[in-house]
Order: structure tokens, then C-alpha cells, then sequence
């Protein structure tokens, strides 16, 4: 017998209704953020960013493939890392099926990451993934949308992430935490390795051979973007989490 609160149909649906009204005022709600997004001051991109791609060399504007829109998201993918971030990992798991839409309504989608391109050409092929990857490696890209940080910042203590200045350093003894030691294990690196890069997502737009910064948002603002949480926010027990769950999608046990 459960332990969760029971009714009638009818105790349902008067309860289903009063969440309706709530739901709709949080669809209104962003509907008005999205105008906001839009209507942010657009950032004249003047510095030459160079990126290694699967066709070769390219600069930010060839990374838009023809498109006047492109979408980046910042992938957790170190120079030290042995594999791609398995958070990023479930995330980018959804790209592909919206990738070939976007394409259509003149929106590029693209991952950037500062490992060399054959780190991510490697891992890309063992996930089975085709939306395009580039590699930063020779770039201050990840630096200057603050999507990767130095090693001067984090001894500092001083990292600028999410609009903010943080300090992401763990306390002593903080990488013997169980979730801190799964994650870092799970890429082959200790916590400052790992975490000197951070997840994100990035709009450009180009005119006239101008491309212009026009969004960015990190941590909690990218959780839209990770498909799993939003049917997991409409399942029974929600997202019902208890440490680092979820893995690369060829390492669960068949189910």
C-alpha cells in the first residue's frame, strides 16, 4: 500500500486544475524571459578565436556552417581529461535529434571543448553522436566566455563562472566525498582538473560578416537543456536522486 497522499478522480482533477493555472503562469513566465533574452544588447565579437573542426582549421564565423544563428554549448572536455564529462554526456545525448531541426530554421548547433579534436573525435564515435564537436584547444574561447579557467584563477580563488566570482575549490578532505571522487574518477582526473572547466551554452549571431555575442547562461540555466530532468520532473517520484546516478549511456547495465 502506498504512503503517498490518495484520493478520488474527482479530488484529482480540482488539484490537476489548480496546478494547471500554476503551470500555465510559469509557461507565460517564459514566454516573457525568451522576449528578454531576445532583446539583450548584442556584443560586437572583434577577437579571432581559431577552432580545430573535422573539416580543419575554422574561425567563429565558420562554425555558424552558412546559418545567420549558432548555439554552442560549452562541453566539460579538459586537455587532461580521459573521456567527456558524464553530466555533458547526458545532456548532449539530445543534440542530435534537435540538431537537424535547428539546422533547418537557420540555427547551428555546436559543441565547443578545449581537449585536442582527436579526444573528441574518439569519444564522439563511441557515443554514437554526428552534431558537430570543435576543439578550443589553441583558443582563449573557453577563457574569455568563461567556460574554462586558469590555473592562476583557481589558486587564486577568484574564478569568474555564471556572472559571478567563485571560489570552486573543495575543502580539505573534499575529494574523499563519494559523489566528488565518482565524478573526478569518471574522467580520469582529480577535482581542480576537472572542475577548471564548467558547463554552459553560448548564442552568436552574424551579419554582414559580424559576429555578435548574444546570450550565455550557466549551472542551473542550462537544466532545460537536459532532456532527462524535464520527464523526471513529470514522473512520479521526480527526479528522486541519491548521488551521481546517471552514467555515459553505454555504461548502464542492460535494462
Amino acid at each position: 500500500m502506498t504512503d503517498h497522499k490518495t484520493g478520488t478522480r474527482e479530488e484529482w482533477l480540482a488539484a490537476r486544475l489548480e496546478l494547471l493555472d500554476a503551470e500555465k503562469a510559469l509557461t507565460r513566465r517564459g514566454d516573457e524571459l525568451a522576449r528578454r533574452r531576445q532583446e539583450l544588447p548584442w556584443v560586437r565579437i572583434d577577437k579571432e578565436y581559431r577552432f580545430g573542426t573535422d573539416e580543419g582549421t575554422a574561425s567563429l564565423a565558420d562554425l555558424f556552417r552558412g546559418r545567420s544563428q549558432l548555439l554552442i554549448y560549452h562541453f566539460m572536455f579538459g586537455p587532461e581529461y580521459t573521456a567527456g564529462c558524464p553530466s555533458c554526456s547526458a545532456i548532449a545525448d539530445g543534440f542530435d535529434g534537435s540538431a537537424v531541426h535547428l539546422a533547418n530554421h537557420d540555427v547551428t548547433l555546436s559543441a565547443v571543448s578545449r581537449a585536442p579534436l582527436a579526444k573528441l573525435q574518439t569519444y564522439k564515435r563511441r557515443m554514437g553522436w554526428s552534431f558537430p564537436w570543435a576543439s578550443s584547444f589553441d583558443s582563449d574561447f573557453n577563457y574569455d566566455f568563461h567556460a574554462s579557467h586558469t590555473e592562476e584563477e583557481w589558486r587564486s580563488g577568484a574564478v569568474e563562472y555564471n556572472f559571478r566570482t567563485s571560489d570552486l575549490r573543495l575543502p580539505e578532505g573534499g575529494e574523499a566525498n563519494p559523489f566528488i571522487a565518482e565524478l573526478t574518477s569518471s574522467v580520469g582526473t582529480d577535482w581542480p582538473a576537472y572542475r577548471r572547466e564548467g558547463p554552459g551554452v553560448s548564442a552568436f549571431a552574424l551579419e554582414d560578416g559580424i559576429v555578435y555575442h548574444t546570450y550565455s547562461a550557466y549551472e542551473r540555466g542550462i537544466d532545460i537543456l537536459w532532456g532527462m530532468y524535464q520527464w523526471l520532473d513529470r514522473a512520479p517520484l521526480g527526479r528522486n536522486e541519491t548521488g551521481l546516478w546517471w552514467r555515459r549511456h553505454d555504461e548502464y547495465d542492460s535494462k
